[in-house]
C-alpha cells in the first residue's frame, strides 16, 4: 500500500518496513513544521535556535545559566553555542558575565531587550501553534504528544 508520503516524495518502491515509513513521516513533518516556524520568526529577525535560547534564559530568571547548562537545555543542539550567544549579545538580547566563583564559567542571562522581544512574540507564537495544530482534535493532539514522548528515552 502506498501512503501519502510515498506520493509526496514520488517513491515508486515500497518502504522496507512500516517503521521506516513512520520515521520518514516524522522527519518530513518536522521539516515542514520547522520551515513554517522559520517563516514566522523572519519578521523578528530570529532563528528557531535563537528563540529557543531566549526562552531558556527567560525561564532561568535574572541569575541566568552557565553557557554549558543553557546549551544542554536546547530543543535542537547547536554545535556553536558561542556564536549563538555572540549574535544574541550583539543585539542586546542577552548579557554574559564571568562567574566570580570560577572565572572559566560564563553565565548568560536574558537582557531587557530580550524580555521585550519575547513578550511581543508570546501571543503570536501561541496563536501560530494553535493554528498549526488545528487539524488535530484534542484527543489526537494528546496522542501525538504521548507518541513523540514515548520515542525518546
Amino acid at each position: 500500500m502506498s501512503g501519502k508520503l510515498a506520493q509526496e516524495i514520488v517513491q515508486a518502491k515500497p518502504f522496507t518496513c512500516r517503521e521506516e515509513e513512520a520515521y520518514l513521516n516524522v522527519a518530513r513533518t518536522h521539516e515542514y513544521l520547522a520551515q513554517r516556524l522559520s517563516e514566522f520568526f523572519r519578521p523578528y529577525n530570529l532563528s528557531i535556535t535563537q528563540y529557543n535560547m531566549l526562552r531558556i534564559l527567560r525561564g532561568a530568571g535574572p541569575e541566568g545559566l552557565s553557557c554549558t547548562e543553557a546549551a544542554r537545555r536546547m530543543i535542537s543542539s547547536d554545535p556553536d553555542v558561542t556564536r549563538l550567544f555572540d549574535r544574541l549579545e550583539a543585539r542586546a538580547l542577552i548579557e554574559r558575565t564571568r562567574s566570580t566563583a570560577d572565572r572559566r564559567v560564563v553565565q548568560a542571562a536574558i537582557a531587557p531587550g530580550g524580555l521585550e522581544l519575547l513578550s511581543s512574540i508570546d501571543e503570536p507564537i501561541r496563536d501560530f501553534h494553535i493554528h498549526q495544530m488545528a487539524v488535530l482534535s484534542p484527543g489526537r493532539l494528546n496522542d501525538l504528544v504521548e507518541i513523540c514522548e514515548s520515542l525518546r528515552p
